[in-house]
């Protein structure tokens, strides 16, 4: 075989399943995949040089990070499907030359990148009429944050009933979905009934003052125990609640659930075991915000809160059917919150409707002195401003194939149908998976503690593609390729300036991993609405094949939701939160509820 047909062979390889996203799952891009599939870690062709447990055992003596004997297998193992190919920008075949002006990405203030963002603006009125009280409390708990806070408003319903209702499905139903760690009834009803008493007294303190609520367990709350789903945090109690906890204290929002995540932010499996997806029970409800996915589709909540590193609100807000905003990097602040990765993570709304991600958002942006990288930012709304004529990017191989569906088909005619105009965009053929050089070393960075003293080894997930092993694999990347990952992430972000230029926004598969690679290396803002429903005939994962939470046949075909992402320029969510509220009208999807939990 000549090099050419060589190098042609490798590159199809690696398109097809070198780029990963923090939401994992064994998928390879270019083969035919179940709709829905998220790719997964450790699931990469082999690439690169043979290594053995001998390799790992001289190089411990220049890294001075020793490791067991178990240990040292497992990383020799999977090696060449899971770290070699982060090194393919430097040594191909898609070798990226960085130019000497490029100077690397990270700063050490998110306002050297985000430039003159303006003064944060939260002013926001809802006119429409509150529906009629429905009659059972099932219909109650599955409306919308906009109706609910109407009722409240209205004096329809009490914050104490609503809470109520809400306590009751947790107790009827996280037994089969595992998606609360900590139930909080005595301190939701004690917020209820304050919140009850300060409306009845006038004191009404905007649209979530007495909407329940539940939020990803690695937002600190005071004296509540925060584990991060983790065994080895499970007992583990803050003094002082997270800057977005407090916010929506200050909301008079009723706190009464911390919802479930992977252990340490990846995919669904935690200390309790594993999340299930409310549409179909058989699979898990993807993560890392495996919990506010899983307690927002089934009605448990009235909203949440998650978490998004490569993926984690995206993936199981389109496997369960809700709605979730990933807000601009820094437009959120993570003060009190677990940190996976300084530069990537960030924090946003999961919810039933569009407009619900919008009244969320609001609420909790703005700067906090314990976020060095968070902002107070412009954020301008205009529900009632026309979506005509806006320009819509897409990227046309993207659309023809694996992960898009024919949802996203039809998303794109929905945007013409809406008086919009659909823009073919592109983005160079680069390697984007060598951007996960900085997701694993700053996670690696971050867990430092409990790798080198093995609480990592308490973990519920053991396996190749799980942190364990990745934390301890990082340890062996080269911090001259960390460095120069960064400076690629300057120039992907230029080019994400250019096409943005071009377009209002981008309308992308949801689970297209070089999309949830660039947008969150670059910070931008997406929003991920139900657009309409898929068959599957096998449960979707996100871990790789083999393991006890993989992929596994079903008996017969099953309807499942599918959602379709709108990306938008730097803090500029109030344009994709305007256009998917004017697509969700369109799909006309969004008031099914999950089979079982409606009653």
């Amino acid at each position: 075989m000549s090099d050419e047909k060589v190098s042609a062979k490798t590159r199809r390889e690696f398109l097809a399943g070198a780029s990963v996203s923090v939401v994992g799952l064994g998928v390879a891009m270019g083969q035919a995949a179940t709709p829905g599939a998220p790719p997964a870690f450790g699931t990469a062709p082999a690439v690169g040089p043979e290594v053995t447990v001998a390799t790992f055992a001289e190089a411990e003596k220049v890294v001075q990070a020793p490791l067991t004997v178990k240990d040292r297998a497992e990383a020799a193992g999977n090696w060449r499907q899971s770290m070699a190919a982060l090194y393919e920008r430097r040594v191909g075949p898609r070798k990226v030359a960085i130019p000497d002006g490029v100077a690397p990405y990270s700063a050490t203030s998110g306002r050297g990148f985000h430039g003159d963002v303006g003064v944060a603006n939260t002013k926001y009125t809802l006119s429409e009429a509150a529906p009629a009280l429905p009659v059972t409390d099932a219909e109650i708990a599955f409306a919308p944050v906009f109706t609910l806070m109407q009722w409240i408003a209205g004096k329809k319903i009490t914050s104490e009933r609503l809470t109520s209702i809400y306590l009751d499905r947790i107790r009827k139903y996280n037994g089969e979905l595992r998606c609360v760690i900590t139930a909080t009834p005595e301190i939701a009803m004690k917020q209820a009934r304050a919140a009850d008493a300060e409306i009845a007294a006038g004191r009404y303190k905007g649209p979530l003052h007495g909407i329940p609520w539940g939020g990803k367990d690695l937002m600190d709350t005071a004296g509540i125990r925060t584990t991060y789903g983790a065994d080895c945090f499970q007992h583990r109690v803050p003094e002082k609640d997270a800057a977005v906890v407090a916010k929506l204290h200050e909301a008079g929002a009723v706190m009464i659930a911390k919802l479930s995540l992977g252990a340490l932010a990846l995919n669904d499996v935690w200390f309790g075991g594993q999340t299930m997806n409310p549409w179909l029970l058989e699979e898990g409800s993807s993560g890392s915000s495996a919990g506010p996915g899983s307690a927002t589709a089934a009605g448990l909540v009235g909203f949440s809160i998650g978490s998004e590193t490569g993926g984690s609100i995206v993936s199981p807000t389109m496997r369960c059917g809700v709605n979730g905003l990933r807000p601009t990097f820094g437009r959120v602040p993570r003060t009190g919150a677990m940190t996976l990765c300084w530069s990537l993570d960030k924090l946003g709304p999961m919810c039933r409707s569009v407009q619900d991600t919008m009244l969320l958002l609001q609420a909790i942006h703005g700067e906090d002195a314990g976020d060095v990288a968070s902002v107070s930012a412009s954020l301008a709304y205009a529900p009632a401003e026309p979506v005509k004529g806006l320009k819509v990017g897409y990227f046309p191989g993207w659309m023809k194939e694996a992960p898009a569906t024919n949802v996203d088909r039809h998303a794109l005619e929905v945007i013409t149908k809406l008086g919009m105009t659909a823009v073919p965009v592109t983005l160079p053929d680069w390697p984007y998976g060598s951007l996960n050089t900085i997701l694993f070393a700053e996670a690696a960075a971050a867990f430092e503690e409990i790798t080198l003293d093995h609480r990592v080894d308490q973990l519920k997930a053991q396996v190749p593609d799980a942190w364990p092993n990745t934390f301890r694999q990082a340890r062996f990347l080269s911090a001259v390729d960390f460095v120069q990952a960064d400076r690629m992430r300057r120039m992907v972000a230029m080019e994400m300036a250019r096409v943005m230029g071009e377009v209002d926004l981008l309308l992308v598969p949801s689970l297209r991993d070089e999309m949830l690679t660039i947008s969150n290396n670059t910070g931008h803002p997406s929003l991920t609405l139900r657009a309409g429903f898929v068959e599957v005939n096998e449960t979707r994962s996100d871990w790789a094949p083999g393991g006890e939470w993989s992929s596994k046949k079903l008996k017969a075909p099953h309807k499942v939701p599918h959602g379709v992402t709108l990306i938008g320029r730097l803090f500029d969510e109030g344009t994709i939160v305007r256009v998917g509220m004017a697509m969700e009208k369109e799909f006309g999807v969004s008031g099914a509820v999950p089979p079982g939990f409606g009653v």
